[in-house]
């Protein structure tokens, strides 16, 4: 397979066309976005290349939603996965667990930042993040939370209360409780100095001092979904600190941002902070669902022992091919030295996607690592860029609570022949 793009025909092509009507007959409506140029129907993929069902080749740009950081399709991955489905696909893990459950269970003790130790897996980020909620519920009595503005932690109806874009949580307000609170997240690129950042903690601090009902405190180190959004430099730490003195938990949404993401293994370690509970996923086994909570032992230890039927499980909790695909991307990580290479990329990637900004409608760019976002004058500017890019080969995202950023998070494996290929590809469709 080559790994760059070849676009053979028209996208969509004519085998996705004919998919799509039965997409449309079968399928929810809500779930996938149809128009005359999307989508494309997906055959395979390799590293950083996907294949679609007529042969168009593509540069993803996208890591599938930031999960293939090891490369799509990743031969260690899928090996460890293979020969676990040989031999036991499914057990019981809460009743009967598999060795397999203990030593990813083990691993992620060992790497987790600081004296993140017990861990609660699951099998997607709403999970995780609704584990770390009931967490912090046990441990302070309090049944409220602080979040953020444009923040992305699930749809569930959980996650939806903690939820920072208001288009997820406006048809099912009614039901939603509505007793945390929304911060404003800070950026970088608008609080440079020290003294912003000292300003965005004190806005912080003066809107959690109005309640005393709030069990923790939830954050992404890096807003993902929210449109690629970097806090100024302090502003984590000064959050720990700060819940600290008010006697709230600390919990770091990296589901986006873990393992290796944006330079480090998690991205809380950039600035050394630890939170109460690190909640991961996506890229935790490179394509299989599974995803964590992890916790002090003490502040985990706050659930109580289990007299047979546990309080809080699930079918799939601590599935064999699960655990084993994240045990070999974990070592193919640490093989690859991905977060040097997304610390490296990142700073040429930077420096070429600044050149954009000479465009009109470009308004930003930010990042960190490969995790970057171009943000647009408005979200129709980002929506033709995104079609334009694919029909020349390369895979975007928008991202954003208007929709107006595109989001670049591409395999953290991708050469930077392939990288600056897609930037080349992204500026001829700006003009």
């Amino acid at each position: 397979m080559s790994d760059l793009q070849d676009i053979r025909g028209p996208v969509p092509g004519p085998r996705s066309r004919e998919l799509t009507p039965a997409l449309r007959t079968f399928e929810s409506r809500n779930v996938t976005f149809v128009d005359d140029d999307l989508p494309v129907f997906w055959e395979s993929a390799s590293g950083c290349v996907v294949v679609d069902v007529d042969g168009n080749r593509y540069i993803d740009l996208t890591a599938a939603f930031g999960v293939a950081n090891t490369g799509h399709s990743n031969p260690n991955v899928a090996a460890a996965l293979s020969d676990q489905a040989k031999r036991l696909m499914h057990g019981m893990g809460d009743v009967h667990p598999t060795e397999v459950k203990v030593r990813l269970l083990e691993t992620l003790a060992k790497i987790a930042p600081g004296d993140l130790g017990k861990t609660f897996l699951a099998s997607t980020g709403s999970e995780a993040v609704e584990a770390a909620l009931k967490t912090a519920m046990l441990a302070t009595g309090k049944f409220a939370f602080a979040a953020y503005r444009g923040a992305y932690h699930g749809l569930s109806l959980g996650t939806l209360e903690i939820g920072g874009v208001e288009r997820f949580r406006e048809p099912f307000k009614n039901y939603l409780p509505s007793r945390s609170i929304l911060l404003e997240y800070p950026r970088a690129d608008f609080l440079a100095s020290d003294e912003g950042c000292a300003a965005a903690l004190d806005r912080a601090e003066r809107a959690l001092q109005t309640r005393n009902d709030l069990a923790a405190l939830i954050i992404e180190p890096v807003q993902g979904r929210g449109g690629c959004v970097v806090p100024p430099k302090g502003y984590l730490r000064g959050l720990r600190a700060l819940c600290a003195s008010r006697g709230m938990l600390l919990i770091f949404d990296e589901i986006y941002t873990g393992f290796g993401r944006t330079g480090s293994m998690f991205a809380c370690e950039r600035e050394a902070v630890v939170p109460d509970i690190l909640c991961v996923g996506k890229a935790m086994a490179n394509g299989f669902p599974i995803s964590a909570a992890i916790a002090r032992p003490s502040l985990m230890d706050v659930w109580p022992e289990s007299p047979g039927e546990a309080l809080h499980t699930s079918t799939y909790l601590g599935n064999p091919m699960g655990c084993a695909a994240a045990l070999a991307n974990i070592r193919e990580i640490r093989r690859l030295a991905l977060p040097e290479q997304a610390r490296r990329l990142g700073s040429v990637l930077g420096a070429r996607l600044e050149a954009l900004r000479v465009e009109g409608c470009v308004l930003d760019v930010r990042g960190r690592g490969l995790m970057w976002g171009i943000e647009l004058r408005d979200a129709n500017a980002a929506a033709r860029i995104v079609k334009a890019a694919l029909k020349a080969g390369v895979i975007l995202l928008q991202a954003g609570p208007q929709g107006n950023v595109l989001s670049i998070t591409p395999p953290l494996v991708i050469t930077q022949e392939q990288l600056f290929r897609a930037v080349d590809v992204i500026a001829a469709c700006f003009e």
